[in-house]
């Protein structure tokens, strides 16, 4: 049946049963039967058609849904067979979110390139969400966190620690001030992440363990842009000392001295829940807990 899903999966994805021959290499009476063979498993039909276009039913969408994941799993068994004998080596597909994938992966994977050049890393940075979920969806292989999530359908374990504190411009009058305490900060602006991201949720238990609301904020969806817009004297904002390690060193940023601070939290390893792992993401993973 993987065959038929094969064709399916590609008739949907291309609309057309002409342009889906094509890719398959195959005619278009051929991907025809197999569309009807697998209709007929299914007892359901799955596909409209009309002159241009073709469309999923609601049991189209339920098929479609299943047969990306088990072809998915079928394409993994077959990788995880044939590593068995080889050298690490293939695709290793990692999901990020902002700080750790901006900062601290491109390192990781140096390292792993310099000894394993035949492991082809692709990377995907986004919220923490968007991360479990890709996990959890097999569309990715492994990522790493910020934020605090559940997800029954993954496989989570802390690894690291992160340190995160309160930055403002080297031009702010609170960067002269040698003690900085929450009433200092009241009228300032605080510009944070969007809502989803592992920072923004760490910057708002920060502020409720403090029971401090922030008068004014602005809200960005990059820590670059919010990097910038602290050294250009728009506000303060509270980040991982992993990403102003630059501005740290080029004196353009500066770290207040308030009670309690750093905060910690820890980096999130999210993974598929199996036994199997390719060596490629054994690897992956040794180079990771060696930190």
């Amino acid at each position: 049946m993987d065959q038929e899903l094969h064709v399916f999966v590609t008739v949907v994805e291309k609309a057309n049963f002409s342009h889906a021959a094509e890719v398959l290499h195959i005619t278009q009476p051929a991907v025809s039967r197999y569309i009807k063979n697998l209709e007929s498993k299914m007892n359901a039909k799955l596909l409209e058609r009309n002159n241009k276009m073709v469309q999923m039913t609601k049991a189209g969408e339920i098929v479609y849904h299943h047969a990306k994941e088990i072809l998915s799993l079928y394409e993994k068994m077959n990788v995880l067979v044939a590593d068995l004998m080889s050298q690490p080596s293939g695709k290793l597909s990692i999901g990020a979110s902002y700080t750790f994938g901006e900062y601290i992966l491109p390192h990781i994977i140096a390292t792993i390139r310099a000894e394993f050049p035949q492991i082809n890393p692709s990377i995907m940075i986004g919220n923490t969400r968007e991360i479990v979920h890709q996990v959890a969806s097999r569309h990715i292989d492994v990522g790493i966190i910020e934020g605090k999530m559940t997800d029954e359908h993954v496989a989570m374990e802390r690894f690291s620690v992160d340190s995160l504190v309160v930055v403002v411009s080297a031009g702010h009058p609170l960067a002269q001030k040698e003690v900085v305490s929450f009433s200092d900060l009241e009228d300032e602006t605080w510009i944070v992440r969007e809502q989803g991201s592992g920072t923004r949720e760490a910057t708002e238990q920060m502020f409720a363990d403090h029971r401090f609301t922030p008068g004014s904020v602005m809200e960005f969806g990059s820590t670059q842009i919010i990097k910038e817009s602290v050294e250009a004297g728009l506000g303060v904002s509270f980040l991982s000392t992993w990403t102003i390690r630059k501005e740290l060193a080029l004196g353009t940023l500066k770290v207040l001295d308030l009670p309690g601070f750093p905060v910690q939290r820890q980096f999130t390893l999210v993974t598929q829940d199996t036994e199997f792992q390719t060596k490629a993401m054994e690897v992956f993973l040794r180079v990771l807990k060696q930190g």
